[in-house]
């Protein structure tokens, strides 16, 4: 009899209709403290972890190869050719990389009096570094030397001292190395003057044969790395030849690079490098061609 009851109870649930009652939102869920916990901690990690997404976004990236010609700079630059070399002095081409730390390639007598007497009045004559300044020679001992005499002149520590060890690395003359600076450097200018793209003779030691173009590529790196690294400074930047910094002037200025000898700086010379917002004679763009065939 019990069990009947019991089957007619739930016969007469089964025959009720459906609720239907709106469920009620307001009503404030009820957790377990070990429940509210997690749910805080959920919802704690979710949130820190947005935040820390949009704190370490990276940026974009700004650094890029300058564009010649350059309009503005955000550093100011001198360009110094180091002393006279124990090479130069016995009127020898030494280009090959090799014997950059070569005794060699070290200061001469004159070259030592040329930076002390030429160089240094030079600098203070254009306040070079009466704000501070930073010394960036190339590692070829005539460079690096001139760098060291020029930073105890002035007082300057050796952390401003900051060795290149490539971008300008003096033009390697290939197959003319070893000959006579008075005869290379007639038929290095004279193949200038014809093509920008003209190299010296390749050699068989190793010793690279450059053109102005190709010498324009390394000086174009060096100067995005010091726009890149510096902001406000004076930078002298200090070469062991005079075709780096010519070529770089030339680019810079977007002066025609068969005309770059025109910016030749003798040993121990300085010049501060011009933007191509500075008026000038551009004349540099009519250079007469010794060979049309072979010019362009």
């Amino acid at each position: 009899m019990k069990s009947m009851r019991i089957a007619t109870s739930i016969q007469a649930r089964s025959r009720e209709p459906p609720s239907t009652q709106s469920p009620n939102y307001n009503t404030p869920t009820v957790y377990s403290r070990r429940g509210a916990n997690l749910h805080l901690g959920i919802s704690l990690i979710a949130t820190t972890g947005a935040s820390l997404t949009q704190l370490y976004s990276p940026s974009p990236a700004q650094a890029s190869l300058l564009r010649f010609p350059a309009d503005s700079l955000q550093n100011r630059y001198i360009l110094v050719r180091a002393g006279e070399s124990e090479s130069e002095s016995e009127n020898r081409v030494l280009t090959n990389p090799v014997a950059k730390t070569s005794m060699s390639n070290a200061l001469s007598e004159n070259g030592r009096r040329q930076v002390i007497r030429e160089t240094f009045a030079a600098l203070n004559e254009i306040k070079a570094c009466d704000n501070g300044c930073w010394l960036w020679p190339s590692m070829t001992q005539n460079s690096y030397q001139t760098a060291e005499l020029l930073a105890s002149l002035y007082g300057i520590g050796i952390n401003r001292i900051v060795p290149e060890f490539s971008k300008i690395d003096a033009r390697g003359l290939g197959g003319f190395d070893g000959g006579r600076w008075s005869v290379v450097s007639e038929e290095v200018a004279a193949g200038d003057a014809s093509s920008a793209d003209w190299k010296p003779p390749a050699s068989t030691t190793g010793t690279p044969n450059e053109s102005a173009t190709e010498v324009l590529v390394r000086g174009r790196e060096l100067l995005s790395l010091l726009e890149t690294q510096f902001f406000g400074e004076t930078v002298l930047i200090i070469s062991p030849d005079s075709d780096n910094l010519s070529i770089l002037q030339a680019g810079v200025l977007g002066i025609d690079l068969r005309g770059h000898k025109n910016f030749e700086l003798l040993p121990g010379r300085v010049r501060q490098l011009e933007v191509s917002t500075l008026e000038r004679d551009d004349s540099p763009r009519q250079i007469p061609c010794p060979n049309p065939p072979q010019c362009r």
